[in-house]
């Protein structure tokens, strides 16, 4: 067997919990979610703990990890520093049912307000056709795997309990993909103005950083949304060319 760890983990569910101490021996080339297996195979086969894949690919896995969102799967043991203790909690910004699983069915129900994609109407010879630089730029979006670890920690939800007026950085990066889409035909705008309250996220940048797939949430899916979102609702200039081109704004 290889060195002893301290974990402490949290225990509990919706009416209350506390952190408990664990040692536990750790092997090479384990993950935090293979110590985790471990504590439930040795010392607390209670603990419940939500995981799939464990390759970084369902994003069922996530938990704060010393504070911090993360996939235990692709968190290494060997990246703390010896004798240091690991606390591993749930994501804060949804209900606890227990220990380290979490209710994210909210997110589900933000994701059906999102209309889905409305392909443009065929070109005469029958055709749709886009550019490779319009597929790399949508394509970046495709890669979330809803680990949700990007909602866990925008302050806006986590911090302010704004579940009811910001979508989150999760479905800015799914409308974002709609939006940049060369054969989209829905309109979007107006919805992640008024409902999904783009207009909280001050792009601190958090969701960029915890994000496992390095999706560049904050420069390339908010950002742009933001400035189509101003566009179209607090340029002067813009709102006068579409009134006299008769345009709707």
């Amino acid at each position: 067997m290889g060195n002893k760890v301290h974990l402490r983990i949290y225990r509990g569910d919706a009416s209350g919990g506390e952190m408990k101490d664990y040692h536990v021996e750790v092997d090479e080339g384990m993950v935090v979610l293979d110590v985790v297996h471990r504590v439930q195979a040795q010392q607390a086969p209670d603990l419940s703990c939500r995981w799939n894949c464990k390759a970084g690919k369902c994003g069922s896995c996530s938990a704060e990890v010393n504070g911090k969102p993360k996939l235990m799967c692709m968190t290494r043991m060997d990246t703390f520093k010896p004798g240091e203790v690991i606390t591993i909690q749930p994501l804060q910004t949804f209900p606890i049912v227990k220990d380290l699983v979490t209710d994210v069915l909210w997110n589900y129900g933000v994701n059906k307000k999102i209309p889905p994609f409305l392909p443009k109407p065929l070109n005469p010879d029958g055709s749709r056709r886009m550019k490779q630089y319009e597929v790399d730029r949508v394509q970046e979006f495709r890669k979330c795997i809803e680990c949700f670890l990007c909602q866990d920690v925008c302050h806006v939800l986590r911090n302010h309990g704004k579940h009811e007026e910001f979508f989150g950085p999760r479905f800015m990066v799914r409308t974002a993909g709609l939006e940049m889409h060369p054969l989209d035909d829905e309109d979007r705008l107006k919805l992640i103005h008024e409902l999904g309250g783009i207009g909280y996220c001050n792009i601190t940048k958090c969701c960029t950083e915890v994000c496992p797939e390095d999706i560049r949430i904050t420069d390339n899916a908010i950002i742009p949304l933001k400035e189509r979102v101003a566009d179209r609702y607090y340029d002067p200039l813009a709102m006068l060319i579409r009134k006299l081109r008769g345009k709707k704004s």
